[in-house]
């Protein structure tokens, strides 16, 4: 069995869906912005996890380093582009975390590009 991870990152928590590779919510939690936290959510499900989706946001350089940096396969979500399917999005902050993973899970994510770290200075600055 393979697992998806969605992260719907806010300023200050984060959520997270896993589903199953058959699109079975397996697991939500809403955890504080801490990435030993995450790590340890994510622990059951490691050895297994296909791949894990956050969306792209102003904040996300943490998240995604520190989960690339323990081995995770790490997607960008590009929200700009997943609004074609907004009408199918609701706005329960769990249900955005599933729909991330089930968007990865389809082969249907819209992704961002993950800047290297020694880039982002230069680009931060030029945007």
């Amino acid at each position: 069995m393979r697992y998806f991870a969605g992260l719907d990152l806010h300023s200050n928590n984060t959520y997270l869906g896993i589903l199953d590779e058959k699109g079975t919510k397996v697991y939500k939690a809403k955890v504080p912005n801490d990435l030993q936290m995450i790590l340890n959510t994510f622990q059951p499900y490691r050895e297994k996890m296909a791949g894990a989706v956050v969306e792209s946001t102003f904040n996300w350089y943490w998240l995604v380093d520190g989960l690339i940096e323990e081995g995770y396969k790490l997607h960008l979500a590009n929200p700009a582009a997943i609004k074609q399917y907004e009408g199918l999005k609701h706005t329960n902050d769990y249900y955005d975390a599933f729909y991330l993973a089930d968007l990865l899970r389809l082969g249907l994510l819209k992704e961002g590009h993950i800047y290297p770290k020694k880039e982002r200075a230069l680009r931060d600055l030029l945007r």
